[in-house]
């Protein structure tokens, strides 16, 4: 039987030894918290900057330095095997596979909404190596559109280290012993539920992310073709919490950024909380924190404090 995503993230590549970059140093800015008890039924999380630790705070389709992204493409051709069907223009294969990966990622980008599925770049490149007689172990990785799937988190996990921020698994229980709804509000793709769990599992091995989280409050950006700050998925959130029977103001959601998380929850009638944490994911401004249309209810400098918060 075919490995599914969380499988080939936890089990397959964490047990072979890969070498992987390094999650980054989380560099406190100098912030005081404010916390105060919400009435809230449910808590809501960004993922990437918020419950994980990612160079530049964002899920990035390719990395700042050029030579990062050409190590991630030599590492990702060599894994799946895809140099015998490749072009064999003069140059790299990381610059042939770039060329592909940029073609696909554009057309995509203009065609696909405001976000572009990581996978969906991979099975526009795998499908040309088919034309060339590429061929792929099924059996292991699954038909073409998990295999792609499975492609796109080796690649973006080759160009960005990342990893839970201290104590996100002990928040995350805390929420769910209090017996309240909770679940992802986040911009992402289809292997960011598995990434946060290897990073939660890195500081609790028993954690059980569906145990905490149902899938169905699992709002991410690529299944709804928005990125934040766009409404639509802050609509899809409420809705998604009204069939449980919580309303927005009901509803905590947890973010690091002013613009894209805090501003767009307020709007849907949400309660804020901005995670100040790390300086390299908190985009705030001290005029934002003054003003009552972007200021956040309260102020987390360390993710154990949401206890305070339900208190």
């Amino acid at each position: 039987m075919a490995l599914t995503l969380e499988q080939y993230v936890l089990d397959f590549l964490d047990t072979r030894g890969l070498p992987w970059p390094a999650m980054p140093k989380v560099d406190p800015p100098k912030a005081k918290p404010h916390l105060s008890p919400l009435p809230v039924k449910a808590v809501l999380w960004n993922v990437y900057g918020t419950l994980l630790a990612v160079p530049t705070g964002e899920l990035q389709f390719q990395a700042a330095l050029d030579f990062v992204t050409d190590a991630a493409l030599d590492k990702t051709i060599k894994e799946f095997k895809m140099w015998q069907s490749m072009s064999r223009k003069p140059g790299a294969p990381s610059a042939y596979m770039k060329e592909l990966y940029r073609k696909a990622y554009d057309i995509l980008k203009l065609t696909g909404g405001g976000e572009v599925a990581a996978e969906k770049v991979w099975e526009d490149i795998v499908n040309k190596l088919i034309k060339n007689e590429y061929a792929f172990d099924a059996t292991t990785y699954g038909p073409i559109g998990e295999y792609v799937r499975k492609i796109a988190y080796f690649y973006h996990a080759s160009i960005q280290g990342t990893g839970c921020y201290p104590g996100a698994a002990e928040a995350l229980r805390v929420v769910a012993d209090s017996g309240r709804r909770q679940g992802l509000l986040a911009d992402g793709q289809c292997f960011t539920a598995p990434q946060l769990l290897r990073g939660l599992r890195a500081q609790d091995a028993g954690f059980d992310l569906n145990a905490v989280m149902p899938a169905d409050l699992r709002i991410v950006s690529v299944e709804h073709r928005v990125r934040k700050p766009s409404a639509d998925l802050f609509d899809a959130a409420v809705a998604a919490l009204a069939k449980r029977g919580v309303t927005p103001a009901e509803t905590l959601h947890v973010g690091s950024s002013i613009a894209r998380d805090i501003v767009p929850a307020k709007r849907a009638g949400m309660r804020t909380a901005l995670f100040a944490g790390d300086k390299a994911s908190l985009v705030a401004t001290p005029e934002q924190m003054k003003e009552a249309a972007t200021r956040p209810d309260v102020l987390l400098t360390e993710l154990t404090q949401i206890a305070e918060v339900l208190a």
